[in-house]
């Protein structure tokens, strides 16, 4: 080929160039292209007198041809895209399992531990007391739902939680409830205020613990779930006594 010399001028300066399809479609353009051609020849030939007439086996294996290149030429397109495309993020983010809490908070009041769980006056005494002045609230220990939240004899106003995995709850002689039944609580929710109602001396918390429907010392049931309320009247006093 003649080399261009300095002195002549640029025939194609100016032009555009056609831009070339993508590698993925490349297959297809040009297969196209070449069984396109192949058929306006054929067309044209036929109409032409003395043209032969095209074989229909010869035909049909053209347009086999054309469909395998374009399947596959597609297929390639299908797979490039797929690779380019960004897989969902797998998390193992979950939500922050439920606690099991003091029923009063020291920082609501100064409570005190009044009477443990047994024998008092030769009645079971199911549950503990605590001591605290009328209006505090008190809380859920635990995530459940309310299956009561009314006078209940002796227990005063009462609140009643169940929990999960069937363990009850039981919460006596408050001055206000602030639940109502089929209500459902988080552990640390307010359910009702301290109080004096029922059968009882002086402003304080009744706290019960039912498994299967047998009461348990609250004490060390709780402890075995992190929460010691004993300790957590121990460290108030020592803080008391301190201050």
């Amino acid at each position: 080929m003649r080399q261009r010399l300095s002195s002549e001028p640029d025939r194609y300066r100016g032009r555009r160039r056609v831009p070339t399809p993508p590698r993925s479609r490349y297959a297809a353009v040009v297969t196209t292209a070449f069984v396109g051609a192949g058929v306006v020849a054929l067309g044209a030939a036929g109409s032409l007198d003395d043209a032969k007439m095209v074989s229909p086996s010869t035909l049909a294996e053209l347009e086999r041809v054309s469909d395998e290149a374009t399947t596959r030429a597609n297929d390639a397109a299908n797979s490039t895209s797929r690779g380019t495309e960004r897989e969902p993020i797998q998390t193992s983010m979950a939500e922050e399992p439920d606690v099991w809490v003091l029923p009063l908070r020291a920082e609501d009041v100064d409570y005190r531990f009044t009477s443990p769980y047994g024998m008092r006056w030769g009645k079971l005494h199911a549950g503990i007391d605590l001591a605290a002045p009328e209006g505090v609230p008190y809380r859920a220990i635990h995530s459940g739902t309310v299956v009561k939240a009314s006078w209940y004899g002796g227990y005063g106003y009462c609140v009643i939680v169940r929990h999960p995995d069937g363990t009850e709850s039981v919460y006596g002689h408050s001055s206000k409830l602030l639940v109502k039944a089929g209500q459902q609580v988080k552990a640390g929710d307010a359910l009702g205020l301290v109080g004096n109602t029922g059968h009882s001396f002086g402003s304080h918390l009744h706290l019960e613990v039912h498994v299967k429907g047998e009461p348990q010392d609250p004490i060390p049931w709780l402890r075995e779930r992190d929460v010691d309320i004993k300790l957590q009247m121990d460290r108030i006093v020592g803080e008391v006594a301190a201050s």
